[in-house]
C-alpha cells in the first residue's frame, strides 16, 4: 500500500516550494495540493499510456469518419456488419458487436483494476479525500442527464438517451492535451484521472441496471460460478495466464448470454485483483497485471472499438440535424454545458462545505477548464448510445454524431481555457520535476530533509570553487594584458 503521509496528500498539502515551518498550528486542508511521490509516479505512468492510447483513439475515430464518408463507405458497412463466431454458443456476432462487447471488456477490466486501486491505495481510500472527486463526478453525471431530459421534455423527444452524455473519456481528453501541447500540474491530472475512474464506476452501474435485457439465469449462474473460481484461484495465488485467460473468456461468454452486458464481466474480474502491496512487494498483482493489459486496452481494444463505432455520416444536413433534433441536441448540450457546470458546481460546493481551500498556485477557473475537458465523452458515450437506441439504426448514428460533435466542442472550449494558463502550468510542472541534486527524486519532495540541503550545499560549493578559479585565471590574464606596449 502507498505511504499515508498526509503532508503530500492531494487534498491536504499545499503545492508550494517553500520549506515547511515546524511551528504554528496546521493550516486548512488544501484542494488540488501536491501529490505524494508514489502517487505522482503512478499517475504519471498511467496517464502516459493513456495519452498514447488517446492519440491512437483520435486517429481511429478520424479514420472511421473518413472511411464512412467517402466512396469506401460500402466496404466500411460490409466489414462492420460481417458476422463471425460460434453460433452454437450464441456468439455469432458482427465485427462491430465484437468490438463493443468483446474488446471493451478489456477496457472495463482495466477500469475495474483502477477503481480497486483507488479504493485501497489511492485517493478514494480516505473518505475525506474522496468527498471532493466523488461529489464532482456525481454532479458531472447528474447535470448532463438533467440537461438531456430537460431538452427532450421541452422538445418532445425520447428520454431513452439520458445516460449518453454522462461519461468522460480520459484517453480522448489526454489526447486533446497532447495535441494542443498543454501539460497539467500533477494535482490537476490526478483530479481528472480520479473523476474518470468514479465516472467509469457509475457508467458501469448504469449499463448493468438500465441496459440489461431479459435474464438467462442459467447463464448468469454459470458466470457467477466462474467468477467465484476466478476469485478462489487468486486467493490461492495460482499463477499462469493459460489458466486465467480461458477462464476469463468463459466468464465473458456466459455473461454475454445471460443478458447482462458482457463488459460487466471485465469489471468484476478487475475488482477481484489485489491492489495493495504486501511486504517485500515492489508492485501488487493488480498493478502488475494492469501494467501488462493497459497497453492492450489503450493501444488496440479501444481504438478498434472507435474504428467500428465512430463511422457515421457527417454531411452538412446530418450535422445540422444534430442541433435541431431534441435527442441529439440534448447529448451535445449535456456534454458541453452539463459536464462543465456539474463538475465545477459540485466541486465548488463540496470545497465550500468541507472548508477545503484551493491550492494557492491554482484558481477556480483552472477547475472549470478541467471540468470542460471532462465534457469529452467518447468511448462509453458511444457504447451507451448504441445500447439506448438499439433497433433504430438511424437515430443511433445521429446520436453518435452528436457525441462526436459535442466532444469536439468541449475539446475546443477546454483547449482555449487551458491555453490561457499554459505558462503557469508549465512553471508548476517544471517546479515539480526539478532535480538539481540529480538523485532521481524531485527536489520539491526533499525540502524537509537535511541530507538534501547538504547535497545542494556541496554542489554550490563545488560551483563556487570553480568560479573562483575562473576568476583568478581571468585576473591573471588581465594583468598580463596591462603591461607596457
Amino acid at each position: 500500500m502507498l505511504p499515508t503521509d498526509r503532508r503530500f496528500s492531494p487534498v491536504a498539502a499545499p503545492a508550494s516550494t517553500t520549506p515547511p515551518t515546524p511551528s504554528g498550528p496546521p493550516g486548512p486542508r488544501k484542494f488540488l495540493g501536491r501529490l505524494s511521490l508514489p502517487e505522482r509516479t503512478f499517475v504519471t505512468d498511467a496517464l502516459r499510456t493513456e495519452t498514447v492510447g488517446g492519440v491512437l483513439l483520435l486517429v481511429a475515430a478520424i479514420a472511421a469518419l473518413i472511411w464512412a464518408n467517402t466512396g469506401l463507405s460500402d466496404s466500411y458497412a460490409s466489414i462492420r456488419n460481417f458476422h463471425l463466431g460460434p453460433a452454437s454458443l450464441g456468439l455469432d456476432l458482427s465485427v462491430q458487436h465484437w468490438a463493443a462487447d468483446g474488446l471493451l471488456a478489456v477496457f472495463f477490466f482495466v477500469a475495474g483494476i483502477e477503481l480497486k486501486r483507488e479504493l485501497v491505495a489511492g485517493e478514494l481510500r480516505d473518505p475525506k479525500a474522496a468527498a471532493l472527486p466523488v461529489v464532482a463526478a456525481l454532479s458531472g453525471m447528474v447535470m448532463p442527464a438533467l440537461v438531456y431530459v430537460l431538452v427532450n421534455v421541452l422538445g418532445d423527444g425520447s428520454l431513452g438517451g439520458w445516460a449518453v452524455p454522462t461519461a468522460t473519456d480520459i484517453a480522448f481528453a489526454l489526447a486533446v492535451l497532447a495535441v494542443i501541447g498543454t501539460s497539467l500540474p500533477s494535482a490537476l491530472r490526478a483530479f481528472l484521472l480520479t473523476l474518470a475512474v468514479v465516472d467509469d464506476l457509475f457508467a458501469i452501474l448504469i449499463i448493468a441496471v438500465f441496459f440489461t435485457s431479459d435474464l438467462d439465469f442459467l447463464a448468469l449462474g454459470g458466470a457467477v460460478v466462474g467468477l467465484a473460481v476466478f476469485w478462489l484461484l487468486l486467493r490461492g495465488r495460482v499463477r499462469g495466464w493459460y489458466i486465467y485467460v480461458p477462464l476469463a473468456l468463459a466468464i465473458w461468454a456466459l455473461m454475454y448470454n445471460s443478458g447482462v452486458h458482457a463488459t460487466i464481466a471485465g469489471v468484476a474480474m478487475g475488482l477481484m485483483l489485489r491492489c495493495s502491496r504486501n511486504e517485500n512487494e515492489a508492485h501488487s498483482p493488480g498493478e502488475r497485471i494492469e501494467h501488462l493489459v493497459r497497453p492492450l486496452s489503450a493501444g488496440i481494444a479501444v481504438p478498434l472499438f472507435a474504428l467500428f463505432s465512430a463511422g457515421v455520416s457527417i454531411s452538412g444536413e446530418a450535422a445540422g440535424d444534430v442541433f435541431t433534433r431534441p435527442e441529439t441536441l440534448g447529448v451535445v448540450l449535456g456534454l458541453v454545458v452539463g459536464k462543465a457546470v456539474g463538475i465545477f458546481g459540485g466541486t465548488w460546493l463540496a470545497a465550500r462545505f468541507t472548508k477545503a481551500e484551493l491550492n494557492d498556485d491554482l484558481v477556480w477557473p483552472d477547475v472549470f477548464a478541467v471540468a470542460s475537458l471532462a465534457g469529452i465523452g467518447f468511448t462509453v458515450s458511444l457504447l451507451i448510445g448504441e445500447l439506448a437506441f438499439t433497433g433504430n439504426a438511424a437515430l443511433t448514428d445521429q446520436v453518435k454524431a452528436s457525441v462526436l460533435i459535442g466532444s469536439l466542442i468541449a475539446a475546443v472550449i477546454s483547449g482555449i481555457l487551458l491555453k490561457l494558463r499554459v505558462r503557469k502550468y508549465r512553471a508548476m510542472v517544471e517546479d515539480e520535476e526539478r532535480d538539481d541534486d540529480h538523485d532521481g527524486i524531485p527536489d520539491i519532495y526533499e525540502l524537509d530533509q537535511p541530507e538534501y540541503h547538504l547535497r545542494m550545499a556541496a554542489i554550490y560549493e563545488e560551483k563556487a570553487a570553480a568560479h573562483r578559479k575562473l576568476a583568478e585565471l581571468a585576473g591573471a590574464s588581465g594583468s598580463k594584458g596591462d603591461g607596457p606596449a
